[in-house]
């Protein structure tokens, strides 16, 4: 949410699997970690509880504004952050932004909510961020 409200504090943010419907995802009992979670974000099936996670939840407070440039990852077998979360989050953003700065969704078809395991496969995925930071800021290598 400090995104949302600070776009002009980050230059060019790097989101690892953001958990970014919140108020979707407290709201479908069916997903593993919801019911679990309700001691921290509350119950939205209470109003007192879903008027507040609407008031923060990134994907209900897009709205048409300038947004930083973004890269944004998420992994199609993660058990906690569903990759349609961070994917129609971008979508979203893609729709209501009134700037050209870049907006990439990264997803990762072979891993889950901590990325690639493999030592190389990790590399890869860090090389793959700092091209985007790079060209961010011009870098020249």
């Amino acid at each position: 949410m400090f995104l949302m409200r600070n776009q002009n504090s980050i230059k060019y943010p790097s989101l690892h699997v953001p958990f970014v419907d919140v108020l979707n995802t407290m709201l479908d009992e069916t997903l593993p970690l919801t019911l679990l979670e309700y001691n921290e974000w509350g119950n939205p099936k209470e109003k007192e509880y879903f008027d507040y996670i609407k008031s923060y939840s990134p994907y209900d407070n897009v709205k048409p504004q300038n947004y930083p440039a973004l890269f944004v990852t998420c992994g199609i077998s993660d058990p906690r952050v569903g990759y349609w979360e961070p994917a129609k989050w971008v979508a979203k953003l893609r729709e209501y932004k009134t700037d050209n700065n870049l907006l990439l969704l990264k997803t990762n078809m072979d891993t889950g909510h901590k990325g690639s395991a493999g030592r190389f496969d990790y590399l890869k995925e860090t090389a793959e961020e700092l091209v985007f930071i790079f060209k961010m800021f011009d870098v020249r290598v």
